[in-house]
């Protein structure tokens, strides 16, 4: 895909260098050059200095022939007016901006854009890493959805092989979580012993 990429802050250097890895034509514009120093040297994509609000800096990032803009300024009144240019202006559907109050975010939604909020994204991820660190999780890939499933080592279980775990069918050991947080990949031909406050991680394909 033609991707182009407005702000290279943080985040736009992130997913800049991300869609580069993984095979897309990227441009990324902000108005201060000296900040694409900070993409890797091996950074494939293009670099278009210019106040990314002006018709004429998009065009010459190639927006015309973009099938997706990803608007990642640290400014939000920024980003929906840039959001509004590609979709009203140069009728890009496939817009997606940054925005880092989440009080804003009904403004963005009444205008029709899709948005991703940082803020809202740390702070679910903290919520989750202080009330509930062992839920099961699932990740998709392509068509294939793996769950991820935590056991922890007590009582008997205690000094038990990792692979002798108690498990559901077609469940395979993924890992292990040491008490001190400490995790290690499953070898089994380690044959190592469980800990107290071990949490052994279970991977299972489910679709």
């Amino acid at each position: 895909m033609n991707i182009l990429v407005i702000g290279c802050g943080r985040l736009g250097v992130a997913l800049a260098t991300l869609l580069d890895e993984r095979g897309h034509d990227v441009v990324i514009v902000d108005s201060r050059e000296e900040l694409f120093s900070h993409l890797p040297d091996e950074f494939g994509g293009q670099t278009v200095c210019g106040m990314p609000m002006d018709v004429d800096v998009l065009r010459e990032a190639g927006i015309e022939n973009a099938d997706a803009v990803a608007v990642v300024t640290a400014d939000d009144n920024l980003n929906i007016t840039i959001s509004q240019v590609a979709r009203e202006f140069f009728h890009l559907q496939n817009v997606v901006a940054r925005i880092g109050d989440p009080a804003r975010e009904s403004v963005f939604t009444a205008f029709g854009l899709r948005t991703v909020c940082p803020t809202k994204m740390a702070a679910d991820s903290v919520y989750q890493a202080l009330l509930s660190p062992w839920e099961p999780r699932r990740l998709t890939f392509g068509t294939a959805t793996v769950s991820f499933r935590t056991w922890q080592a007590v009582g008997p279980a205690v000094g038990m092989p990792v692979g002798e775990a108690p498990h559901f069918p077609g469940e395979r050991v993924f890992g292990v979580v040491h008490a001190d947080g400490a995790m290690e990949l499953y070898n089994a031909a380690e044959k190592r012993m469980l800990a107290a406050g071990d949490h052994i991680i279970f991977v299972n394909v489910i679709d």
